[in-house]
């Protein structure tokens, strides 16, 4: 889903821990090596500047006027042992509390004239953070799909300014259309894991997906007329019973995904990649005729994850990023001029996961 960090690099083996400051650094030389900033065979990628400096940060998506950057932190030494909601101003690298700290939120977006946010949270329903699946006893991995999730609005001093769902249903991975006016979200309000359309008030809500699998983590195109996300279709008797046993307790396996993109109704559904393993945070490049996304189809054990670039037809697939561990979350300004990504380079070897930022050079 446009999941919580947590639980997504898990599977990737585990990259938390705190976060020091933020500012900008300087860009340092490109470099062939195992811990670098930025990797000679990453060509569309230049002036690449670290955001974030130790913990586990992700999900950084850009203010509508291309200034700030909302995204989810989480910091166990720091006492952030659930993700915390922050926003940043480019110029200043400055981080600012959105989100209380009670229960666990995720997956952030501004608003329009952005001076608030939406994110999912478990806050109403519980102040504490909720527990994690056991791994060892379920022996697989999976991503727990908090019935307890609602989207809300707050301003950027952390006010609830309003609540936007209130299901018995997890409701979360909340993006916005281009021209502010409709927000697409994921839930599970009708048994199973769907997309689904409202204005930004809440109302007139419209599940746009119906076949059987997850559906999250969408965004839309630049022109507002498209959607793109990740979605899982299991097909035989043993995929569909596993898929709905792990549904029936709030569960999905997050293992086999495929990008997917249709109209912004939901209408004229193509599957764009058909590369095995786990594809996912997908996000249209600024021409609208291509997406950019997160996998490890190339990684036969899982691990790495890298960025690739594909045509909307399935085809010229291209490798953008080139770290031998972790790069996702991408998306590009609302200008198109920038990139932001999360990836666990440029760490000392740890297992940091941090925020990063670079002008996009076709």
């Amino acid at each position: 889903m446009k999941k919580s960090l947590p639980s997504i690099l898990l599977l990737l083996t585990t990259l938390l821990s705190f976060i020091g400051h933020s500012a900008f650094i300087s860009a340092l030389p490109i470099e062939k090596s195992s811990d670098s900033l930025q990797f000679y065979e990453e060509k569309h990628l230049t002036n690449v500047r670290q955001l974030t400096f130790g913990g586990d940060n992700a999900e950084a998506y850009f203010s509508f006027n291309n200034k700030m950057l909302t995204l989810q932190i989480t910091n166990p030494k720091a006492g952030l042992n659930c993700d915390k909601i922050f926003w940043m101003k480019l110029k200043d690298g400055q981080l600012h509390a959105v989100s209380s700290g009670k229960g666990r939120t995720t997956c952030s977006f501004f608003m329009p004239g952005d001076t608030s946010i939406i994110y999912a949270s478990t806050h109403d329903k519980m102040d504490t953070c909720p527990p994690v699946p056991d791994r060892q006893k379920i022996k697989k991995y999976v991503w727990p799909l908090y019935p307890s999730y609602d989207i809300y609005i707050a301003d950027l001093n952390g006010n609830v300014r309003k609540r936007l769902t209130n299901t018995n249903g997890y409701d979360a991975e909340a993006t916005l259309s281009p021209d502010g006016k409709t927000i697409i979200f994921t839930s599970t309000r009708n048994g199973d894991i769907d997309l689904y359309t409202m204005d930004i008030n809440g109302e007139h809500v419209k599940q746009i997906t119906n076949t059987l699998g997850y559906d999250g983590g969408a965004n839309f195109s630049p022109d507002g007329k498209m959607i793109v996300w990740r979605a899982s279709r299991p097909k035989t008797e043993a995929d569909i019973k596993e898929y709905k046993d792990l549904l029936a307790n709030d569960m999905v396996a997050p293992t086999q995904m495929e990008v997917f993109v249709a109209n912004a109704d939901g209408g004229n559904v193509r599957q764009i990649t058909n590369l095995g393993q786990a594809n996912w945070a997908p996000a249209f490049h600024p021409s609208g005729k291509k997406i950019i996304f997160s996998s490890n189809h190339q990684s036969p054990r899982g691990f790495p994850f890298n960025l690739y670039l594909i045509n909307l037809d399935g085809t010229e697939l291209e490798k953008i990023s080139h770290d031998g561990g972790f790069d996702a979350f991408p998306m590009f300004s609302p200008d198109g001029k920038k990139i932001v990504f999360c990836s666990n380079r440029h760490n000392g070897g740890g297992r940091d996961t941090n925020v990063f930022i670079a002008d996009w050079k076709e």
